[in-house]
């Protein structure tokens, strides 16, 4: 197991040993703004063009509200997955992720490389939080293959930026509808350092997907300094990693956080490394064990909050040479 993925998994036994004597913010009042985000993710921010290569989500979040009791009866109640009492937000959000070889300018793919891939998907979210904790439930539905559209992607943005083009999109996994069901809880602990509003704290995280498209369990942790954490749960992401809020609720004029964040995941189902589940389809030989560190920083406005984050990911299976890295890049308005 790499460095990076050691240090991630690592995370876990962390959420045991934060500091007890963390600051529990005074209760938010009700938010009556919505949020737009868009998010791209990319390889060519490490230099590179391969493994996962591309990635864009579109997320809208609500304001506040009350939801109906049936809904209430589940969000409020004590458990795993929402705090008691907490404020309930719902979301959409529709995205795309691309998947290609380490050689993309081969019409016949090395089998012993990652296959190409695309997921196109829709979601929608339930979110209820405190001043301290944030639990989501996240329904998607999708289709892996051609019909993902990652090669019409691709290609054409290659041809608009006058890049190579990948070669070997007619070896890509067949068509499959995809569903996931993904569970996460995060808690928000903070304490000031010095003068001016500066404070330092932790998000440590745990999440779950069960789906034909990705399987697995997470933990990890982040650790954020600047002036704005009681802003959000951290940046947005495009899972598996941990995905932060969309939603944010500025307390001052304009502010700033840095992070660094350490992630392990185990998993059991990635099916753009295992291939197709009902039929014969391009795969290798998926690691189960995969780690991400990631830094960045993000700058909130009253109605605007920009996020850069650079992630390094350990090896996703055997035969992959060396990890991959990719950037995100996230803009999110509130209205």
């Amino acid at each position: 197991m790499s460095r990076i993925a050691r240090a991630a998994l690592g995370a876990a036994a962390a959420l045991a040993i934060l500091p007890a004597a963390a600051q529990t913010p005074p209760a938010r009042p009700a938010d009556p703004a919505g949020t737009f985000v868009f998010l791209l993710e990319n390889d060519t921010f490490s230099g590179r063009d391969r493994f996962y290569t591309n990635g864009f989500l579109f997320a809208w979040g609500s304001p506040s509200y009350n939801p109906p009791d049936w809904l209430a009866a589940v969000t409020d109640r004590p458990g795993l997955l929402f705090p008691a009492g907490g404020i309930a937000r719902w979301g959409l959000a529709f995205g795309q992720k691309k998947f290609t070889p380490e050689d993309t300018l081969a019409r016949n793919p090395d089998p012993n490389d990652r296959p190409y891939a695309g997921w196109l998907y829709g979601a929608v979210t339930l979110i209820s939080y405190t001043p301290r904790e944030f639990g989501s439930l996240e329904l998607q539905i999708g289709v892996v293959g051609p019909s993902a559209l990652g090669e019409q992607v691709q290609n054409n943005t290659h041809d608009l930026l006058n890049i190579d083009r990948a070669l070997g999109w007619d070896a890509q996994i067949e068509d499959e509808p995809g569903l996931n069901l993904v569970l996460n809880r995060q808690w928000r602990l903070n304490r000031p350092l010095g003068e001016g509003g500066l404070q330092y704290g932790f998000v440590p995280s745990l999440a779950a997907s069960l789906g034909n498209v990705q399987t697995y369990a997470a933990a990890g942790l982040m650790l954020r300094v600047g002036t704005e954490l009681e802003a959000d749960f951290g940046p947005p992401r495009a899972r598996p990693v941990s995905a932060g809020s969309v939603f944010f609720q500025p307390t001052e004029r304009w502010g700033w956080y840095g992070f660094v964040a350490v992630e392990g995941r185990a998993i059991a189902r990635d099916i753009t490394l295992d291939g197709n589940t009902w039929r014969d389809s391009r795969s290798v030989e998926r690691e189960p064990l995969v780690g991400d560190a990631s830094l960045g920083i993000a700058v909130v406005f009253p109605r605007a909050r920009l996020t850069f984050t650079y992630t390094m990911r350990s090896k996703e299976f055997e035969t992959q040479r060396e990890g991959s890295q990719f950037g995100s890049l996230s803009l999110a308005v509130r209205f």
